[in-house]
């Protein structure tokens, strides 16, 4: 383990079957007026809309709603939100959906009381709030961000191509989070395998990171090979509640922020895929599977002894009688034939991408250090070029 650090995790987590009744115990922890966030309404046809208004009716609580959160949460729909918190003075915002409510709600949360514009503040100069923050707390409805149990927020401003995370300190988590893998269950294919891959790119993310003998890279590998099996489980069959709980389980320790003390971290496919979604606005876990090969095929020269240890600890190959760059790509071919097999997006033409818009795909990644090779715009063309 490298360096110093200091670990604390806010977050409550309610999980299982009758998670939801975690509402009850938390609502009398906060004042009367409710902000109720969520999407596009799926959760007023599978029943946990009905529900948790009913808990919050029966708490006494007032209900203002701020509905239509859309995948890519953009900076105008945040304006929106914040002028509807203001008007309920909320209390409480209560995000009941997958990570982009999630992350949507935080953003909310450090703005109401905000005198600054909020996307110069956080999500351009990346400032901590300085003001109150309105506590949040989540009804995850699908699994990928982790943003039940992190500061992570991701907002696109449509105007400057520009899609942008902040990752707030401890006092932005969400309060509590609660978790009923069945929620899930409803969810189509292609979102249940975006998220899938979300999931793991951010433990891979994480882990192709450092030479170190590091207790996090163990942690990771074994919650990567729990995602494999589990993933291919659900793929054949959706309402398997093992699988889904072993998946949203996994998603929640992916990226709470734990498995990255003591490293380096290699955030770049985000970057890569962001930039993607920023001209595109493709679904974010399949733009991130579509990066994610040519990125790390292009440095894995620079870490080839760790793309080894990965092949063999997480995809089973054989090392004997292989160079560690044989074992190493031979773990990619493996990562690449499962990725195809679960359904995930293999390049950026198929998100709507094209050639034309590589200068600009370009110009909107954000280039991050702590991996193997710190890119330039050169190395990043190359890339896109290969996902096109």
């Amino acid at each position: 383990m490298l360096g110093n650090f200091t670990y604390c995790n806010p977050t409550k987590l309610y999980f299982g079957q009758n998670a939801l009744d975690g509402l009850n115990e938390e609502l009398p922890e906060y004042g009367k007026n409710v902000l109720l966030v969520y999407g596009g309404g799926s959760i007023k046809k599978n029943g946990i809309y009905d529900k948790v208004v009913a808990i919050l009716k029966s708490n006494d609580k007032e209900i203002f709603e701020d509905a239509g959160v859309m995948p890519n949460p953009t900076v105008d729909k945040l304006n929106e939100g914040i002028a509807r918190a203001r008007a309920a003075k909320a209390d409480l915002i209560l995000a009941v959906g997958g990570g982009s409510v999630c992350d949507y709600a935080k953003a909310v949360s450090v703005s109401v009381h905000c005198h600054d514009d909020p996307w110069e503040k956080y999500f351009i100069r990346f400032e901590e709030p300085s003001c109150e923050i309105i506590p949040v707390g989540c009804v995850l409805t699908m699994v990928g961000t982790g943003s039940e149990m992190n500061g992570g927020s991701v907002i696109t401003n449509h105007a400057q191509k520009q899609k942008i995370g902040h990752v707030f300190g401890e006092k932005v988590f969400p309060k509590f989070s609660i978790l009923n893998p069945e929620y899930t269950f409803t969810l189509p294919k292609y979102q249940m395998v975006s998220g899938i891959y979300d999931i793991m790119s951010h433990i891979l993310e994480q882990y192709f990171s450092g030479t170190d003998d590091n207790t996090s890279d163990y942690i990771m590998e074994g919650l990567l090979r729990s995602l494999i099996h589990s993933a291919n489980i659900a793929v054949e069959n959706p309402t398997n509640y093992e699988a889904r709980s072993n998946i949203m389980w996994t998603a929640t320790w992916a990226l709470n922020t734990l498995v990255a003390k003591g490293k380096t971290t290699d955030w770049m496919v985000h970057m890569l895929g962001q930039a993607v979604a920023a001209h595109t606005d493709a679904t974010h876990g399949m733009t991130l599977a579509a990066v994610s090969l040519p990125y790390y095929r292009y440095i894995l020269p620079y870490g080839t002894a760790k793309f080894a240890r990965y092949a063999v600890n997480v995809w089973g190959v054989d090392p004997h009688g292989k160079t560690e760059k044989q074992a190493a790509d031979e773990g990619l071919a493996r990562m690449e034939t499962w990725m195809q097999k679960i359904g995930l997006v293999m390049n950026i033409t198929e998100l709507g991408a094209n050639e034309a818009m590589l200068d600009g795909i370009v110009k909107s990644t954000h280039i991050m250090d702590g991996g193997y090779k710190i890119l330039d715009a050169t190395d990043i063309r190359a890339i896109l070029q290969a996902s096109l």
